[in-house]
């Protein structure tokens, strides 16, 4: 599956299969994810793959608010080492930089048949106690992976026309 086959592919998934997703599997992917960008290539970042049932219900119990992610076989906690660093244009560097890695966890499993949902409804306390998070880590989002038991369709997009500008000075 190429990038954009992955692209138009992706969804949301709340429903996994009882099937784990292999190790070897999770850290090729997780090998490409940390080749994602970040500003000034300072890549303050960890990403802790917790495939520990236990853990995953305790991550459910005490921080992400959906009910499905007791069931998923893997949680990803996007983690932002030093959250302090806020770009020229104003947007924490954390934040964005995590966002788009784990954008391509979600493409890069998907591309591999692996089911994703990008969480950022959760307690961030209870999710770093959890975690044993050190003072100053803050989880920017979790992300759920597994092989999918579900087939939701495609959600309705706005059209191209209502998102795109070329060249103007207003929206």
């Amino acid at each position: 599956m190429n990038v954009e086959e992955a692209v138009r592919a992706r969804r949301s998934i709340r429903a996994y299969a009882a099937r784990p997703v292999e190790r070897e599997t999770l850290v090729e992917i997780m090998d490409l994810v940390r080749l994602a960008p970040s500003a000034r290539n300072r890549q303050e970042w960890r990403f802790l793959v917790v495939d520990d049932p236990a853990l995953i219900r305790e991550i459910a119990a005490r921080g992400a608010t959906s009910g499905f992610v007791a069931s998923a076989p893997v949680v990803v906690a996007a983690v932002a080492t030093d959250s302090g660093y806020v770009m020229r244009c104003g947007a924490n560097a954390s934040d964005v930089d995590l966002a788009i890695a784990l954008d391509h966890l979600q493409l890069l499993a998907c591309s591999r048949g692996i089911g994703s949902c990008w969480l950022g409804s959760f307690d961030q306390e209870g999710v770093s106690g959890v975690l044993g998070l050190p003072s100053g880590a803050r989880v920017v989002g979790l992300m759920t992976l597994g092989y999918p038991a579900e087939s939701p369709e495609a959600r309705p997009r706005k059209p191209l026309d209502d998102v795109l500008e070329f060249n103007s000075r207003g929206l």
